[in-house]
This record gives C-alpha cells, structure tokens and sequence, in this order.
C-alpha cells in the first residue's frame, strides 16, 4: 500500500456517498429540496449545489485552474462558468453534471501517483484578501474534498430527516465496507 491507497478508498466513499444521497433526493418534490432548514446552506438544494460546486472547483484547482468558477458558485443557484455551462434547474440537471464531474474524478484519480500528492496546488477563494492565492498540497485538497463531502452529507441527511424521509441514505464508511465484504 502506497499514499495513494487512502485517498482512491476515501474517495470511492465519497462517490458512494454522493449516488445514495442523490437516490434520495430524485425522491423528493421540488417544495421539498427547497424546503429551508436552519442548518448548513439553508435547504438540500442549495447544500447539493455547494456539494457539487466544492467538487467542481477543488478538481479544477488540482488541474492547474487556481480560480475557476462552479455552478453553484453563487449561493442557492447554479450559475454559468467558463465552460458555457448555464444555469441548471432541476435536479436531474444537476445529478447529471455531477455524475459527469464523477467520470472526471475517476479519471484524475486513476493516474495519481504518490509524487503528486506533494504537489503544490493553487485555489483561490473568496475568502481570501484580493491578490492572495492559498496553497496546499495535492494530498491535503484531495482529503479536504472527502471530509467536506462528509460533514456536508451529514448536514443534508439531517434536511432529509427533517423533511420527513423515513429511509435515510447511508453515509458511513463501515457501511460501505460491509457491503463490499458481503457483495
């Protein structure tokens, strides 16, 4: 086992995460992903398109584009980007992106070899004072990317409770595991 090994199975955890999570929500009615909820983005559609945008950005800036643009960038919509995205407006539109996003994280993280990871990676932010771009580590963005996909899951597991859904997605990587060990 290399560096690389926990980063692919965080990853995949992610990934899996994100499908139950999204079966989950095809579920609902509109009224009800954009129900609010005094937690997080304020309702399951906008934590979604935060998801989703994280995962946009953070790819990009591992690709070499410190300041690229993500539908969902602005809060509560999804907005055009450099790529002549335009607006998404269901959430089939957007589960479709993101399922795309996917294929491309499978294949930046199929090639990652260990030297990467201490690669330096740019992204900048609106949080930072203009002119300042943040760097990181290839290895720290990429375990960023999963523990913010995390807590973020988490915050909309707890939307869906709230919303009434009785069968809860699941989010724990024991979970996963237990199923891989029986399937």
């Amino acid at each position: 086992m290399n560096a690389v090994t926990p980063i692919l199975r965080l990853h995949e955890h992610r990934r899996w995460t994100n499908q139950h999570l999204m079966a989950a929500c095809r579920l609902l009615s509109e009224e009800q992903l954009r129900q609010q909820h005094p937690i997080g983005q304020g309702s399951l559609w906008k934590t979604l398109c935060h998801m989703y945008a994280a995962e946009y950005v953070w790819l990009k800036a591992l690709s070499g584009v410190a300041d690229a643009l993500a539908p969902g960038d602005a809060p509560g919509k999804l907005s055009g980007n450099q790529e002549g995205e335009g607006a998404v407006q269901t959430v089939q539109e957007l589960f479709q992106r993101w399922e795309e996003l996917d294929q491309r994280w499978e294949d930046y993280l199929g090639k990652l070899t260990p030297d990467q990871l201490t690669e330096t990676i740019y992204k900048q932010s609106s949080s930072n004072p203009p002119g300042k771009i943040p760097a990181t580590s290839a290895m720290d963005v990429l375990l960023h990317v999963c523990t913010h996909a995390q807590y973020t899951t988490a915050q909309a597991v707890n939307m869906l409770r709230h919303s009434g859904v009785e069968s809860l997605p699941p989010s724990m990587l024991i979970t996963l595991a237990r199923e891989q060990a029986i399937g």
